[in-house]
């Protein structure tokens, strides 16, 4: 069946897999929303995410494997990988070191934000409601930091 993976069949057959092109990682502050969208879609991954085939596209587990892993060792990792980021961080405006490793790295991230994205169902709504606009900032160049609520996709100046 090529050179694919395969993946466990319901019903006893080996249906072959290709490898997924991951292109998003949520950040481990919003972790059960990664697990919600992670089960739906072969290119998101999170902090110990163990992989999955999802839609006959088999996803390897997370280079980043502890959820506390410092941002100065995921940051970089994930960007050169060529992932967005996808985080809760609504102060990163504040926070001048952020702002700086995101500068540093090339990182490009998405930062849900605001009453809108207090717990999984908020950040979800967000998500969903900004999603076409998020995906569509995977062909633009890092560093950036976008802020997503429900409303509007509003870019941080670095």
């Amino acid at each position: 069946m090529g050179a694919g993976l395969r993946e466990h069949h319901p019903r006893g057959l080996n249906v072959a897999s290709k490898p997924a092109d991951v292109r998003f990682y949520f950040d481990a502050d919003i972790l059960g929303l990664a697990k919600v969208i992670a089960g739906l879609r072969d290119d998101c991954t999170y902090p110990g995410d163990p992989g999955a085939t999802i839609h006959r596209r088999s996803r390897p587990a997370c280079a980043i494997t502890h959820p506390r892993t410092p941002d100065t060792v995921w940051l970089p990792e994930v960007t050169l990988r060529g992932w967005l980021i996808i985080t809760r961080d609504s102060q990163i405006r504040e926070t001048p070191a952020e702002l700086a490793a995101v500068r540093s790295s090339g990182a490009r991230m998405v930062a849900l934000s605001g009453a809108d994205a207090a717990n999984k169902w908020a950040q979800l709504e967000v998500l969903m409601t900004r999603w076409r606009s998020i995906d569509g900032l995977l062909i633009q160049p890092g560093p950036f930091i976008y802020l997503a609520t429900r409303t509007r996709l509003t870019r941080v100046s670095l």
